[in-house]
């Protein structure tokens, strides 16, 4: 069956209120640790997973930092305006030169209480560094599922990056049906978050400690790092009856040639952590066999169903040869980093080029998310879920953790 041909209906599950986890443990290590292994399941505490990983794995994470981007406004009348900031609307080279921007940028957003906007200028007070800046934020046009919003601010010399940190709020899942706390600002973030840009943090990263680190070098398991900017397209539900009529979200990733190099040496022992780490790391494959295919390209980008197409499958290169491919092209384009965005949806009927573990939180019933789940081991997916729901497992982005061994690495 062709993954366009999917229906969603057949990857649900009754998940209970009570099972979504709406705060972090105490300790980042102490969540639960589901083991999934040719057909098998064990469980353990996340502080041990350095036991259950082969020497010599190299682990990829994702160093995206979330950014504060629920912005809260209040009109003349007392009518409250929330502004999600979900991604640029502007052309980027990459992302920290929308974050650095001074003086105003225009962001694709949602809007709460949107019927209430009535294209005035919303104002709100902020204070940076000790000193009071006004921050503005104009409505644009309405697009398909969201709005452009152009946000500036007074004094205009402060960096786009300040600004929303000071003024905006942790943008919590909306399955988190609580007000942020405290907690939330540094728990709802990885500890080697360093790439300003998410909306969402990528969750399967925040069981990880200093201590786990540690546990990794003593058994020669590295780490290197990718980027993908996690949007909130991540939490869209399919509402197509097929997968065909679903339009995947589209995310900015950005990745050195140092890590595609690190990445060609340790094909076949590769483990991502997180979905958007693996999604980042098996775009690059098909990046490279595009590269390959067509060198001549100047402008490289995976859309939905490329990976499909019987021209990129057919070519079935192994990965080293893709990403040797890759770097090659980039090369040629004197690149020193891969930033483009990637459309990729990963579901049953997808063969993984890249990596051969995958670690990752417990996902939404009917979630792209959980296809890619699906196509890692097949059905599977619901025996894993059962015992998780059955013995207590917390579920979502505070929620445990889950360690599978795919059943589809290409050879």
């Amino acid at each position: 069956m062709h993954p366009k041909e999917i229906s969603i209906q057949d990857y649900t599950y009754h998940l209970p209120e009570e099972k979504i986890a709406l705060h972090p443990l105490p300790q980042r290590d102490a969540s639960k640790l589901l083991i999934y292994k040719k057909g098998k399941l064990e469980e353990s505490v996340f502080k041990n997973i350095t036991d259950f990983l082969p020497e010599n794995t190299l682990l990829i994470f994702n160093n995206t930092k979330v950014i504060n981007a629920r912005l809260r406004f209040k009109k003349a009348s007392g009518a409250s305006i929330e502004i999600f900031c979900l991604e640029p609307a502007e052309a980027i080279n990459e992302y920290s030169s929308i974050m650095s921007k001074t003086q105003t940028v225009r962001w694709k957003c949602f809007i709460g209480g949107a019927s209430k906007w009535k294209n005035e200028l919303l104002e709100k007070k902020i204070v940076v560094d000790g000193k009071t800046i006004t921050l503005y934020a104009s409505l644009i046009e309405k697009i398909p599922d969201a709005y452009i919003v152009a946000l500036s601010w007074q004094p205009s010399h402060y960096s786009f990056a300040c600004i929303i940190d000071a003024a905006g709020d942790v943008p919590l899942p909306p399955y988190i049906k609580r007000n942020t706390e405290i907690e939330d600002t540094n728990r709802y973030q990885t500890i080697f978050a360093k790439e300003d840009g998410s909306v969402a943090a990528p969750t399967a990263g925040l069981h990880f400690t200093e201590n786990i680190f540690k546990k990794m070098k003593e058994k020669n398991i590295e780490k290197s790092f990718v980027t993908l900017h996690v949007g909130a397209g991540t939490f869209k539900p399919v509402k197509a009856a097929t997968m065909q009529g679903h339009d995947m979200h589209s995310e900015y990733i950005d990745v050195s040639v140092e890590t595609i190099r690190k990445l060609i040496s340790n094909t076949g022992n590769i483990a991502a952590v997180g979905t958007t780490s693996l999604r980042t790391i098996e775009t690059l494959y098909w990046l490279g066999v595009k590269a390959s295919l067509q060198p001549e390209l100047k402008n490289l980008q995976l859309h939905q169903w490329d990976v499909y197409l019987p021209e990129l499958v057919n070519a079935n290169m192994s990965a080293a040869a893709a990403l040797e491919a890759l770097a090659d092209w980039m090369k040629k384009n004197n690149l020193q980093q891969i930033f483009t965005k990637t459309q990729l949806l990963i579901a049953p009927g997808y063969t993984f080029r890249m990596a051969s573990m995958l670690i990752t939180n417990f996902h939404q019933p009917q979630s792209t998310l959980l296809l890619l789940v699906a196509a890692a081991i097949g059905n599977h997916w619901k025996e894993v879920y059962n015992y998780a729901l059955e013995n207590n497992f917390r579920f979502l982005s505070y929620g445990d953790g889950n360690l599978i061994f795919m059943d589809t690495l290409h050879s």
